[in-house]
């Protein structure tokens, strides 16, 4: 009978506490504070994050733009510890949960593009170290300290949920359920964002190429099968499709503007390996982009419109050396009339039409599907002129700034035809599906990454080899441009036994920028 007793206070007892525990739990909620947060609000977050903005490491390094001041910046390739997107994952997968526990339509848009989410940074974080944990991270506080899965999974994986994000999309439309809210990119259009996740499977596919003889990844069949069926698979179509960054003159002003001119416009200048290749080719985007070099100018007595006056520095010539030239008019300016008159500049792509015109133009090229490459390359270079106001027919007006008059400029107008004044050149004509042909669209894709997608020129270039990089003491790494970036340094902290595991595997377990990740191997 005691026992009894025993048991019936103890259950009594656990009874109350468990009732006092709710009690209090009641009685001290913040009635200001959410217990749960819409999908769309964490939507938001999250796409904002793919914004990755112009003027930073990642267009010196896809060398764009060059640092001739040490004290702004410098164009040195010695990389360290990764900058990741596992905040931006946690934030994924919260989104997903609260899209279940909201359950029905409303959820559905959310979890549909949560794979294309998904797939979308663990793409853009694999790309910069190469294993990373994955199947475990996203599990959240299960296991705090995760494996790392191989490159090649995390890519099959991606792909599978870039299939499931369309497939998904698909019904959703057809279902006419397209109710998305917090999207200020695409202004809730599921077709719309339909068109980004199939583009961004085609990019994916080709970032595979040195793979394209494995078996298990399938990559011509896929690439394929998006490319022959539009009614399945729709893609962009015009740069009304672009998935981009948009600025305003108020809160979200470009990174270069009239408030920084002071600070930034002598500091930094074009480099050789983009404008050169503009000015080679007469190529008018140089005067929307970039000022001549009025000492070239001076010197040869050339007319400010000649392309021999559009110069940018070697990207790994000492800063002091190139400071002085550029102080002596021998380098030229980023154009200030666009960048540095105004708030707003240009709109930034993440994922934009004219990759995708060069993309497909690359895949018809290597055989991974049929179609006309030319047209597609040649949809490609009008598409990023149009971006600049260059278009076939019309009178091209360029701004010059005037040596010593502060914020005046001298404009000048050419006419331009693009068969007769730029098609026409043999290093522009496609030279047909042969290596010089794919050489050709590749060059033309890196023009038209200026400023935007961010790593993804850097990407191209370690992937193809085009356009060649330049280096020099000022990029450092003995001369080197690196392979991948290291892990964060949080990593060999709080997962330090698995990380190391990862490095056996892939890099001889030594953490090497200089070593080849298992994609471009």
């Amino acid at each position: 009978m005691k026992k009894i007793y025993s048991v019936v206070f103890l259950f009594i007892a656990l009874v109350t506490a468990s009732s006092c525990k709710k009690e209090f739990e009641d009685k001290f909620k913040n009635p200001n504070q959410a217990e749960h947060v819409p999908p769309d609000l964490i939507f938001t977050g999250i796409i904002n994050e793919m914004y990755e903005a112009p003027f930073g490491g990642s267009e010196r390094w896809g060398q764009y733009t060059a640092a001739n001041y040490f004290y702004y910046s410098t164009n040195s390739y010695d990389w360290t510890g990764a900058s990741l997107d596992y905040p931006t994952v946690k934030n994924i997968v919260k989104m997903e949960e609260e899209a279940n526990r909201l359950g029905g339509a409303v959820a559905k848009p959310y979890l549909a593009l949560a794979k294309f989410l998904k797939a979308y940074f663990f793409v853009r974080m694999s790309l910069k170290v190469g294993d990373l944990p994955m199947t475990e991270a996203i599990k959240g506080a299960a296991n705090l300290k995760p494996k790392y899965d191989l490159q090649k999974d995390i890519f099959k994986q991606a792909m599978s949920w870039l299939e499931e994000s369309n497939n998904d999309l698909n019904s959703l439309i057809a279902a006419g359920n397209t109710e998305l809210r917090g999207d200020f990119y695409l202004k809730n259009s599921l077709p719309a964002w339909q068109k980004v996740v199939n583009s961004f499977h085609l990019r994916t596919l080709l970032q595979l190429s040195k793979k394209v003889d494995d078996a298990d990844l399938q990559l011509k069949q896929q690439f394929s099968a998006i490319v022959s069926n539009p009614t399945k698979y729709p893609l962009m179509q015009s740069m009304a499709d672009n998935l981009q960054y948009v600025y305003n003159e108020s809160a979200n002003k470009y990174p270069n503007n009239k408030d920084n001119l002071g600070n930034d416009a002598l500091r930094f200048n074009m480099a050789a390996t983009y404008l050169n290749t503009l000015s080679s080719l007469h190529d008018p985007r140089a005067y929307m982009v970039a000022e001549p070099a009025w000492g070239i100018a001076k010197e040869n007595n050339y007319v400010l419109t000649d392309f021999r006056n559009f110069v940018g520095a070697n990207s790994g010539e000492d800063q002091g050396v190139m400071l002085d030239k550029v102080q002596k008019g021998m380098y030229s300016l980023i154009g200030r009339y666009r960048y540095y008159s105004g708030y707003t500049a240009e709109n930034t792509f993440i994922i934009s039409y004219p990759e995708l015109c060069f993309n497909l133009a690359e895949g018809i090229n290597r055989g991974w599907a049929v179609g006309d490459a030319e047209s597609w390359y040649k949809k490609g270079i009008q598409a990023s002129m149009g971006f600049y106001g260059v278009k076939d027919g019309n009178n091209v007006v360029y701004f010059a700034k005037k040596e010593g008059k502060a914020g005046e400029y001298d404009s000048f107008t050419i006419s331009f035809s693009f068969e007769n004044d730029y098609y026409s050149q043999a290093a522009v004509k496609y030279a047909g599906n042969s290596m010089a042909g794919l050489n050709q669209i590749l060059t033309q894709k890196y023009l038209a990454f200026f400023r935007n997608s961010g790593f993804e020129a850097y990407n191209q270039y370690r992937r193809t080899g085009v356009p060649a990089f330049l280096t020099g003491p000022g990029t450092l790494n003995s001369g080197r441009i690196p392979l991948r970036f290291q892990y964060p340094a949080l990593d060999r902290t709080t997962n330090g036994d698995q990380l190391n595991i990862a490095l056996q595997r892939q890099y001889q377990g030594v953490d090497d920028i200089n070593m080849a990740p298992w994609i471009v191997k």
